[in-house]
């Protein structure tokens, strides 16, 4: 596919280490036949393997057409020196990600309301069951995946870490696969308790989506995420994930009904134990 669009080079939208075989950049362009603009994502592909991950994103987005999940506009591969670079065409989300929104609030001294956090979480969640009712996971959702449009309609990006939802495990070798695979592709402060520490003999399915999907509550709460400061400080997530979570108190909300909501919900998503993380996803 050619794509036909004049770059707009003084906005570089966002630049992020993809894996260890990748990197990518995204730029911000314009189209020359219809004058919109789009987000040009590169991901440079240094092997095979690297190509692969990268046609695997353009699959997953070609599978849905839901409107919490963001959409493909088109995507091409360009060989340059025995390496290839895939460019993936999105749809340009001028308002940006649920991340930049808390960060605003957070600068201005204020908070997202609970009926946002409501609505915004519905939209989540819509994206989720859609993609676990086709058999697969996102694995890697958080606040900087989700974009917002101007009307606060979620839509999960980059789709580049998700995979069947079910993966049974059998012994120490896949295990360890497992769990190196998730030290790459979902973000530690993000990840589910049962991704650090992969036993030899069990089945990781799509509720590590529901842990994320608690911590990207949070940061809608409390403008940050659980695990973010102790990450920042260097203590070890890993052991941390495996205590309840601290909800502060009191709530700063002028809603006690609406937040007790809130508080509850994150209390279930954000369960050590996956089968609690059941009741979020049979209650959707």
């Amino acid at each position: 596919m050619r794509f036909m669009y004049t770059e707009v080079t003084s906005r570089k939208l966002k630049t992020e280490d993809v894996n260890r075989r990748g990197f990518s950049y995204v730029d911000l362009v314009e189209g020359v036949q219809d004058g919109r603009f789009y987000a040009l994502k590169r991901i440079l592909c240094h092997d095979r393997e690297g190509r692969q991950e990268a046609q695997t994103e353009v699959e997953m987005h070609r599978l849905f057409s839901h409107p919490n999940i963001l959409g493909l506009a088109g995507h091409t591969f360009i060989e340059r020196g025995g390496k290839s670079e895939a460019w993936i065409l999105l749809p340009y989300v001028q308002k940006g990600s649920l991340w930049s929104v808390l960060e605003k609030l957070r600068d201005k001294g204020s908070f997202m309301p609970e009926r946002r956090i409501l609505k915004v979480l519905q939209g989540i969640c819509s994206g989720l069951k859609a993609m676990h009712d086709r058999g697969y996971a996102h694995r890697d959702l958080k606040p900087t995946n989700v974009l917002l449009e101007v009307d606060d309609r979620p839509l999960l990006m980059d789709l580049g870490s998700m995979n069947r939802s079910r993966m049974e495990v059998k012994g120490t070798r896949e295990a360890m696969t497992v769990q190196d695979w998730a030290a790459q592709r979902c973000t530690i402060s993000y990840r589910a308790p049962e991704l650090f520490n992969v036993e030899s003999h069990c089945v990781i399915d799509d509720r590590t989506d529901i842990w994320s999907l608690g911590c990207v509550l949070y940061s809608m709460m409390f403008l940050e995420g659980p695990y973010d400061m102790v990450f920042q400080k260097g203590d070890s997530v890993a052991l941390a994930v495996q205590n309840p979570v601290t909800i502060p108190q009191p709530c700063r909300s002028v809603s006690p009904l609406a937040s007790q909501l809130v508080v509850t919900l994150q209390s279930i998503t954000l369960s050590a134990f996956k089968a609690s993380r059941l009741e979020c996803i049979d209650s959707k």
